[in-house]
């Protein structure tokens, strides 16, 4: 009996940064079709800039993934998705023609998702200003995907890192804003996110710790009263369904308790809380999961890095992990409660 294979999307981001150069880097390794049925979407031509930007190389067969049985090739199976022309892409700078590249790839994925041709999709880093250009109407991609799917749940970026997860209660909004975004629903919802993320990445009882947002947690109100009216008792709620949470804890010293093993996840209040911490424990491995879609769907952390995209030097690690959660999800995704 031939065992199961997680059928995995990949989609090549922004063609003028370093993805297409880490996407030859990480097809190159034999381990990866061995343990994964991977469909590459996109130009045929980007994906053989990258081989050439890494020299490094893998075969790609064409198919129409809408009709063929794309799993039983010989090489990596081939999506043509025609988005971009060569003399159209800029290495290292922002362009229209790069960011419509992106959105094409990335609605077409979610497609591939949508119909169970993919049960995940990997997408190579996407420039935000380019994906605007391109016509993104939203804050980011993943709204973007929240809103082409028609998905009506909560959704938020979590981040992980050699198996620490961290979440954030409000994302891409000024800093003035985030007091009066934070709410217990937002809260709650977010712990709720991260307990279910982890279960669906092979992680049976999550130990989630909730950062407070202001300093020494507020100190009795001394420093702000979100932790008494919101937070505190939107965790005390979380915990009644069976999710092992607690807190609030102050922001700069609740990441000793994953440094002590005593938890796998931290919810953070806003964007740079958890980001800060994450990327210096490791920058160059950590990945984002896009949290609440549901399909699989997962990057590497860091972005497109114009300054080295084209040299061949780009560290393949973040992307790697992101392919390698991107399985694992697949695999425990129908397991894993809600």
């Amino acid at each position: 009996m031939t065992e199961r294979k997680p059928r995995i999307g990949i989609i090549p981001g922004d063609p003028s940064g370093i993805g297409t150069e880490l996407i030859a880097k990480l097809l190159s390794d034999g381990k990866v079709s061995n343990s994964n049925d991977v469909l590459l979407i996109g130009d045929r031509h980007v994906f053989e800039l990258g081989q050439a930007q890494a020299d490094k190389g893998y075969d790609l067969y064409p198919v129409d993934a809408w009709k063929d049985d794309w799993i039983n090739v010989p090489s990596f199976a081939h999506f043509e998705n025609p988005t971009i022309n060569p003399e159209e892409i800029v290495i290292g700078e922002v362009t229209l023609a790069s960011g419509t590249s992106a959105m094409a790839n990335l609605n077409l994925g979610l497609d591939l998702l949508r119909q169970g041709i993919i049960e995940a999709l990997v997408f190579a880093p996407f420039n935000k200003e380019a994906l605007k250009l391109g016509g993104l109407r939203f804050q980011d991609e993943l709204h973007h995907m929240k809103d082409y799917l028609n998905y009506k749940g909560y959704i938020t970026e979590l981040n992980t890192l050699d198996g620490f997860w961290t979440s954030r209660v409000t994302s891409h909004i000024a800093l003035k804003e985030v007091s009066g975004a934070i709410n217990e629903t937002r809260i709650i919802n977010s712990i709720d996110l991260i307990n279910r993320t982890l279960k669906r990445s092979g992680v049976k009882r999550p130990r989630i710790a909730v950062a407070a947002l202001n300093p020494h947690a507020g100190d009795g109100g001394n420093f702000g009263t979100e932790e008494i009216d919101v937070i505190a008792p939107s965790v005390k709620k979380a915990a009644l369904k069976q999710i092992a949470v607690d807190g609030p804890w102050p922001s700069d010293t609740v990441f000793l308790k994953y440094k002590n093993n005593e938890v796998d996840a931290i919810v953070t209040m806003y964007h740079d809380q958890g980001q800060i911490a994450l990327k210096l424990m490791g920058f160059d491995r950590g990945v984002t999961v896009l949290g609440g879609i549901p399909y699989p769907i997962t990057t590497a952390a860091h972005g497109t890095a114009f300054d080295i995209a084209g040299l061949g030097i780009a560290d393949i690690g973040a992307l790697r992990n992101a392919f390698e959660l991107a399985g694992t999800m697949v695999m425990n995704w129908e397991q894993a409660n809600g």
